[in-house]
């Protein structure tokens, strides 16, 4: 069992990184705004779904082939880049009578929760930064690491959820309040289409 002295730590240090801005919480944003807070907490349940692939991953040794192998990571890279391109192209066309009228422009909940697994899965440095991260809060001495680095992820994911889900809720608010005038709703597609094709390119040229 991983002492309380270690958990805390490790459980702050998740809080941080999960503050910080990055693709994951910036699509939790994007997405709240546009479609309302509620989108914004399925797109958050399928983003930590992508974190338990990754736990899983570092915790059985997966995630090191990316690591070592320039294929598998560039293969995984230019398929979240894909995927990231593909949102924004989505964005860019959506207008506003489709987002006002709930229906063509609203996303399904299992189409919400399906983006946020891929946008995590997709994203080779989750599975680097794991890899990174999490067994330096393990000790062989406590156990066997698989099961102190499922923990960890465990936990990790706890912080994300209550990080993310305050960035949905008051995304949720700001989108609710923009999305009473067309123009808004143009204004936040095309934002959010920008800042998707701006994180497609950054994870294009990422390097391992």
């Amino acid at each position: 069992m991983i002492p309380v002295e270690t958990m805390l730590p490790f459980f702050a240090a998740s809080l941080l990184l999960a503050l910080a801005p990055g693709p994951d919480n910036i699509f939790v944003l994007t997405q709240s705004a546009m479609h309302g807070r509620s989108a914004g907490f399925i797109v958050t349940l399928g983003l930590c779904t992508g974190l338990i692939v990754h736990t899983a991953a570092v915790a059985f040794g997966v995630a090191a082939l990316f690591q070592a192998s320039l294929v598998a990571f560039t293969t995984l890279k230019i398929a979240g880049a894909c995927y990231l391109l593909y949102l924004a192209w989505q964005a860019f066309r959506a207008s506003a009578t489709e987002i006002k009228s709930g229906q063509d422009g609203k996303r399904s909940p299992w189409q919400l929760y399906r983006r946020g697994i891929i946008m995590n899965v997709t994203n080779p440095k989750v599975s680097i930064f794991f890899l990174a991260f999490l067994p330096q809060f393990a000790d062989p001495a406590l156990g066997a690491l698989t099961y102190q680095l499922l923990l960890l992820g465990a936990v990790f994911i706890i912080a994300t959820v209550l990080i993310f889900g305050s960035v949905a809720l008051l995304a949720g608010l700001i989108g609710t309040w923009l999305n009473r005038s067309a123009m808004a709703q143009r204004v936040i597609n095309g934002l959010a289409g920008v800042v998707f094709a701006g994180l497609a390119f950054k994870l294009v040229i990422a390097q391992r």
